[in-house]
């Protein structure tokens, strides 16, 4: 029985090379799975957790070439508050029962979470409409994004 004993020679930089590169292949694989892999639940449910989308949302309305801001501070689920923003002494001046009638209609839309069903002073009928716009405006900007948008 005559065996012929085979030596074979590795060099320690071809093990090297060549674990190096089969780690970087190995890392790549996992970074293209992590990468194209559907993305967990968690972006879902926090999304669809609540009514709006938590923080404040302006709206402007124009009145004689200067713009007023109505700020809405909404959280996951409910109005928190809503606020006149950038409002010169001009249109303070020129408009005094705009403070008045959207505090009015704030502390109302807070209480009740809706624009429906609100009352307001036949004085400040159409300013109350005007303000009711704006904060419309803005509660639209607040929603939740549907999957069509």
């Amino acid at each position: 029985m005559s065996s012929k004993t085979k030596i074979v020679v590795l060099r320690m930089k071809e093990l090297i090379y060549t674990g190096i590169f089969v780690a970087l292949g190995i890392l790549l694989i996992l970074l293209l799975v992590y990468m194209f892999s559907p993305k967990g639940g968690n972006s879902d449910t926090a999304e669809g957790s609540g009514k709006y989308v938590p923080g404040v949302y302006a709206s402007s309305i124009m009145l004689n070439g200067s713009a007023v801001d109505v700020a809405v501070t909404v959280s996951a689920n409910e109005i928190e508050s809503i606020q006149l923003v950038n409002v010169s002494e001009t249109v303070t001046t020129m408009y005094p029962l705009m403070e008045p009638a959207l505090e009015s209609l704030a502390e109302q839309i807070c209480s009740t979470q809706s624009l429906e069903g609100l009352t307001y002073a036949s004085e400040n009928q159409y300013t109350s409409q005007v303000l009711l716009d704006a904060v419309s405006r803005a509660l639209d900007k607040a929603g939740v994004p549907t999957e069509e948008e």
